[in-house]
């Protein structure tokens, strides 16, 4: 059983008052205002009136501040995370691993590839994905991948055979006060609302012929052939490490 003092460094940080700000304003009718400052006793009686010092004011002004300059903790979540969501590191540009299930999606391609727009079905996917950069792989199947899970190339045009996508005109905007879920949200808006171009560097990322493949797919209700996803040479573990 935990003791007392074991339990006590789960709790919150506790916040003590130390001081109080009373103003005064005069009854004209272009008042002047005057500020106060009072410290407090460990009773939390007020003590030692005075008025407020530059250095105090200085730090009331950098708390008031904290929000304003975009301090909003980045890839903080909205709520409970959730079960897709694999590794978070917010630091510098920040990294996020998630997945996202099989489903019917609206697939844009350029007039030259022959390829109608519209919906599909497509494959469980990684995404992996700093501030400005994502790469993308697929996934056999719709259940959470475990460190072991071998990963697939990602059977869309614009990636290359290792997974980096290549975003061309799109102008990729990720604020640094993203939350966790605006964070996805984007990227994957960002993927799936570009148009699909070309093969990057002769990398066929699907077994057979990739626009053949889409145009079979796109505008009907086939599930996308898993047999036409092509193995990499990464397991999840390879892009955690």
């Amino acid at each position: 059983m935990e003791t007392i003092n074991n339990l006590t460094e789960n709790f919150e940080t506790l916040y003590h008052p130390k001081s109080a700000l009373i103003f005064y304003q005069t009854l004209q009718s272009h008042p002047d205002c005057y500020v106060e400052c009072f410290d407090m006793d460990s009773k939390g009686n007020l003590i030692n009136a005075h008025p407020l010092t530059v250095r105090e004011a200085s730090q009331l002004a950098k708390s008031l501040r904290i929000e304003s300059d975009g301090k909003k903790p980045f890839l903080k979540s909205n709520g409970i995370i959730g079960s897709h969501i694999l590794h978070i590191d917010p630091t510098h540009n920040g990294k996020v691993v998630w997945y996202s299930k099989a489903q019917r999606r609206d697939l844009y391609f350029v007039e030259k590839l022959g390829i109608p727009n519209g919906k599909a079905d497509t494959p469980a996917l990684l995404w992996v994905a700093d501030r400005n950069r994502v790469a993308l792989y697929a996934l056999k199947t719709d259940r959470r991948p475990t460190q072991k899970t071998v990963l697939y190339h990602a059977p869309f045009f614009n990636i290359n055979s290792n997974g980096a996508v290549c975003m061309g005109t799109v102008d990729v905007r990720i604020k640094k006060t993203s939350s966790l879920e605006e964070f996805t949200t984007a990227w994957e808006n960002y993927f799936f609302n570009s148009y699909f171009s070309h093969l990057m560097e002769s990398h066929n990322p699907v077994n057979g012929n990739a626009v053949s493949l889409w145009k079979s797919l796109m505008g009907t209700e086939k599930h996308f052939p898993k047999e036409k996803l092509v193995k990499s040479t990464k397991t999840l573990k390879n892009i955690l490490t």
